[in-house]
């Protein structure tokens, strides 16, 4: 082997991973949904205003939310696995919320993407099940299948059907800022950090 070829591996592999990091910005992104979650936080994105009915059967927009953060989740309320897991981490933010008496303008919302099953009976029964009063935490259902569409494609959530009735689909927590605008899309599981991520873009 000759001498120089070492060196010429270990600058042809320098190189490759100095263009690697430059691709996912320093090897923070590795999936299209990290470059998603990158983006929306680099340049937080204008939302529709679109019109939802609560499981009180009130209706309101997300514009009504200005001035407040907004956590938000999507479901469908027969969902057996996932929609489960994030009511219990909203659950759990709300709790947190309470007992330290936070003033801080956050509002809950999870808005469901089975506007044919989901009817005002089904959101009053899924929000009973995780202790959700609106207005501080609405569970909620556009009032089209227009409105659903702009708002599946605005907030980048991908809904399956699984061939068995159900969904599969993203769960994912969006973060809505007092602007109205989509300014981070978070893990879930992490109910402090949620709360903590909210604090941060909520009007003082």
């Amino acid at each position: 082997m000759r001498r120089g070829f070492p060196v010429l591996l270990a600058a042809v592999l320098a190189t490759g991973m100095t263009a690697l990091a430059c691709e996912t910005d320093g090897f923070r992104v590795v999936t299209s949904a990290g470059a998603r979650q990158l983006a929306v936080e680099r340049a937080p994105q204008a939302l529709p205003d679109a019109r939802l009915r609560d499981q009180d059967g009130r209706l309101f927009t997300l514009g009504a939310y200005r001035g407040r953060a907004v956590l938000v989740d999507f479901i469908y309320t027969r969902c057996p696995t996932i929609c489960g897991l994030l009511g219990d981490d909203f659950a759990r933010m709300l709790r947190l919320m309470k007992a330290r008496r936070s003033t801080a303008p956050i509002d809950l919302l999870s808005i469901s993407f089975d506007p044919q099953d989901d009817d005002r009976d089904a959101l009053r029964l899924y929000g009973e099940r995780f202790g959700a009063k609106a207005p501080r935490w609405r569970i909620a259902a556009p009032i089209d299948t227009h409105a659903l569409a702009r708002l599946l494609r605005s907030f980048g959530v991908v809904v399956i059907p699984d061939g068995m009735g159900g969904f599969v689909h993203n769960d994912a927590v969006y973060l809505i800022d007092a602007q109205g605008r989509l300014a981070r899309i978070l893990d879930p599981d992490a109910p402090a950090r949620l709360v903590a991520a909210a604090s941060k873009v909520a009007a003082p």
